[in-house]
Parts: structure tokens; C-alpha cells; sequence
């Protein structure tokens, strides 16, 4: 059972994941948990802050003063009825408060010092949930992923699990259940590099890798990853209260969603916010061949990773993964997208465009010129300005590209349009679904 960050981001949250737990009396389950709330977030803008300032300014961070509150603020109250040792806890945040001292020193955050900083989130909200499960008298034992078994690349903040992680995260788990049983509480996200020995991470999304993996490991028949929602959604409900539950899904739209709408919540009109956005415009590109793998070979060369695509014949539009880049307020105090211009422009014209928004229509869009003209018409009417459109050769999802500042509006007004105004009616009046594809009343176009 794994559950994320809104599910542990109170003491009352976890509870009732401890209440779930405890509904399944007959199972021996084994608990992946991801850091509390935003505190990977707030850990990795502490460090890049420390990278820019001096140690005796490092104590007065507000991103260290949230962490301390999140969790002190449920560990303060109730630390001792949890019978959770307090230095556990308190010797944790002393020693990221240390780390982030370390790098206000040397005035550098090094990838491996990165997920050395992003763990303490996983580590600290484990302890807690542990101590909880303790005290209501369900025994319960604590796992860091990276001293149970979980054994990576030394591809700090997007490593690989090895094969050797399989054998030696059973025989652990086994013989902990035989000799002592209790509820293993496993930190996802985190591993070990097989060279370094440092501790890594597994990207965005990787607690649910852990969970897999542990899953694959004891061969269990059942792997549930509980969200804070009522199943797969039409569109996030924090952006459009009418939001509706989606009945029917296929595996190429739950792919699609599942990567666009990781961040949040699998939706049918997903919110992708705060990308950043290259136009690349060159005469070399007119009737040549290789122009895209020089383009592309630059990205590659600096480790990032490039999200959605359109081309002409002389420019290239593209926006990047923002998972790879964490967080749009790092990419500004960092500027590490400066080599990437500095490289683009040996060949091209480049114009950087941040505070974008990717909007995806996710759907069977066979007919897609329907599908188009009806957002283009309801973005007209909100005076909207689309900067690029993409659509996938899976023909399961058209991306639009808009600023940040119109991208909530964007979604309530298509979400508005497509699901609650008898679109899809008609669409069937007009016989645009056909050949065996069935369009079903949540508003998605389904393959039988």
C-alpha cells in the first residue's frame, strides 16, 4: 500500500491511513509513504537558497522554519503519547539544518548532495507514521529503502533500480517478518547507489516505483496506490469543482494521463504549469537533414529532458520536462538553462519563454479537427492566445501551450464546454465516432 504526500500531511491524515490500513485485518501488508505534504518541494528551494547566502542566515530559511512546523507540529503535541523518541525527529532536522550550513559554505548543491537533502522528508514522515501505528497498538517496524535493499545506478536524483535490489529486499522483509512480525513502513523515493554508496533517488513518482518493486520482490498478488480523490477525475478538482468521475479508461489514456498528470490527479483535461518553452528558429533547417539531432544531441549532452514537440520548416517549438528540472522557481535561481542557450544559439535564433502551461486533451481523438475546433473556439472567446499545439502519434492527446497566468481559466472554460454543455452529443449527431470507438457520458472516447 502506498500512499503520497497529501495523504501523511497532517496528524489527521494519518490517521485515517492508519484506519485503512487496520480495514485490512486479513493481509500483511507492506506501507510505502512519501515525504509529508510539500517538503520535498520546500528541501530542495531551502538548498538552492543556501547556495546563495551565508550559514548564519541558513536558520532563519522560511522553507526550513515549514519543515520544522510540519512536523513538529504534529511531533510536538503527541510525540511522547506516540512513544516516538524525541531526538529521532529532533536529530533529524539538526542534521539538515547542518547540511544546509555545508552548502551555504561551499556555495554549491551537487546532485548527490540533492538527494542527500531531499531524504530527510521520507525519513522523518516514516518515523512518525510508525510511532503512530505503535502506539494504537499495531506493530509496526521502520525502513529507509536505502539500508533495506534498494540498490541503484549512481544516477543521483533519476537512478535505476537493480536487479540485485529483488533478492536482497526479500530475504530482508522474510526474515524480519519471521523473527519479529510487524507492518514494514518503507520510505519511498530513495535507494543506494551500488558504487557510491550515496543515497539516491528515483526521480519524480518514485515512491510508486518503490511500491512496485517491493511488490515484485515478495511476489505479492496486489499492489494499491491510494490517492487523496475518488478515483481517475475529468479534471482536477482543485481547478473545477465539477470535476466527474471518469467510468471507462484505456491503457494508451491512462499512459498519457499518468505521465501529463503525475503531479497531481489522473484527469481527462489535464494541468501541466510552470514549463518552460524554446522557439528555435533556423534557415539551416530548410530541405537539411540532421538539423533536429544536433538540437536534440544539446539536451541530451546537458541531462534534460524535452517534454512536447512541434516543427516547421524553419523552427522548432519544444518545452521541457519540468520533473527533471524540479521546480520552475529553481530553474530561476539557478539559470541552468544558460549553457542550453548558449549552445542553441551556434546554430539557431532562440527565444526562452518561462511561466508556461501545458493543457492536455486527453481522449481517442481519431476526429480530432472536432476536438480542435471546439477549444480553439472556447479559447478565442476568452481571449486566449495559444503558443504551440502538439498531438502524439498515439492519437490519445492534443497539448496546448498557454501562459501560466490563463491556465486555470483555460481549463474551467474547456472543462465547461466539453463535459457539462452536450458536447459529446453532439459529436454522435454528427457520426464523428465510428469504426468500433464508443463515446461514454464522463465525457471520454473509449476504444472496446
Amino acid at each position: 500500500m502506498k500512499f503520497g504526500g497529501s495523504s501523511v500531511a497532517s496528524a489527521e491524515r494519518m490517521r485515517e491511513v492508519a484506519d485503512l490500513i487496520l480495514s485490512f485485518p486479513e493481509e500483511r501488508s507492506v506501507v510505502v509513504l512519501s515525504a509529508m505534504g510539500k517538503t520535498t518541494n520546500k528541501l530542495l528551494m531551502a538548498g538552492e537558497k543556501a547556495v546563495g547566502c551565508g550559514t548564519t542566515n541558513v536558520s532563519e530559511f522560511d522553507e526550513l522554519s515549514f519543515v520544522k512546523e510540519l512536523h513538529l507540529g504534529y511531533g510536538s503535541v503527541t510525540l511522547d503519547q506516540l512513544g516516538l523518541d524525541r531526538s529521532i525527529i529532533y536529530g533529524l532536522l539538526d542534521e539538515l539544518e547542518q547540511l544546509l550550513k555545508g552548502i551555504a559554505m561551499m556555495k554549491e548543491l551537487t546532485l548527490r548532495t540533492r538527494d542527500y537533502l531531499v531524504s530527510f522528508g521520507e525519513c522523518m514522515s516514516t518515523r512518525i507514521f510508525t510511532a503512530l501505528l505503535n502506539k494504537i497498538r499495531v506493530k509496526a517496524r521502520q525502513y529507509d529503502a536505502f539500508d533495506l535493499g534498494f540498490i541503484t545506478t549512481d544516477d543521483f536524483t533519476n537512478a535505476d533500480i537493480l536487479e540485485a535490489t529483488y533478492p536482497a529486499v526479500a530475504k530482508r522483509l522474510h526474515g524480519d517478518w519471521i523473527n519479529d512480525p510487524a507492518i514494514p513502513i518503507v520510505t519511498g523515493f530513495l535507494g543506494k547507489g551500488w558504487r557510491s554508496g550515496a543515497i539516491t533517488t528515483l526521480g519524480r513518482g518514485g515512491s510508486d516505483l518503490t511500491a512496485t518493486t517491493i511488490g515484485k520482490a515478495l511476489g505479492l498478488r496486489e499492489i494499491q496506490v491510494w490517492k487523496d480523490v475518488d478515483g481517475v477525475l475529468t479534471c482536477d478538482p482543485n481547478i473545477h469543482p465539477k470535476a466527474k468521475p471518469v467510468p471507462y479508461l484505456t491503457f494508451d489514456e491512462a499512459a498519457e494521463l499518468a505521465y501529463f498528470g503525475a503531479q497531481t490527479v489522473l484527469t481527462s483535461i489535464v494541468l501541466k504549469s510552470n514549463i518552460t518553452m524554446f522557439d528555435i528558429v533556423s534557415t539551416r533547417m530548410l530541405g537539411q537533414y540532421g538539423f533536429l539531432a544536433k538540437v536534440f544531441s544539446i539536451f541530451e549532452d546537458l541531462g534534460i529532458s524535452v517534454d512536447c514537440v512541434a516543427t516547421s520548416e524553419v523552427s522548432i517549438s519544444l518545452t521541457l520536462d519540468p520533473s527533471k528540472l524540479w521546480s520552475c522557481e529553481l530553474v530561476q535561481l539557478k539559470n541552468e538553462l544558460d549553457d542550453v542557450i548558449e549552445e542553441l544559439q551556434k546554430i539557431a535564433v532562440v527565444h526562452l519563454l518561462q511561466n508556461r502551461s501545458i493543457i492536455s486533451l486527453i481522449g481517442n481523438v481519431q476526429r480530432s479537427f472536432l476536438i480542435l475546433e471546439k477549444a480553439f473556439n472556447v479559447l478565442r472567446r476568452n481571449g486566449v492566445n495559444v503558443q504551440m499545439i502538439s498531438q502524439g502519434a498515439s492519437k490519445v492527446n492534443i497539448s496546448l501551450v498557454v501562459h501560466d497566468s490563463e491556465a486555470k481559466q483555460c481549463v474551467q472554460a474547456l472543462h465547461s464546454a466539453f463535459f457539462e454543455n452536450g458536447f459529446l452529443l453532439e459529436a454522435d449527431e454528427l457520426e464523428v465516432l465510428h469504426d468500433g470507438f464508443t463515446s461514454h457520458p464522463n465525457g471520454t472516447i473509449h476504444s472496446p
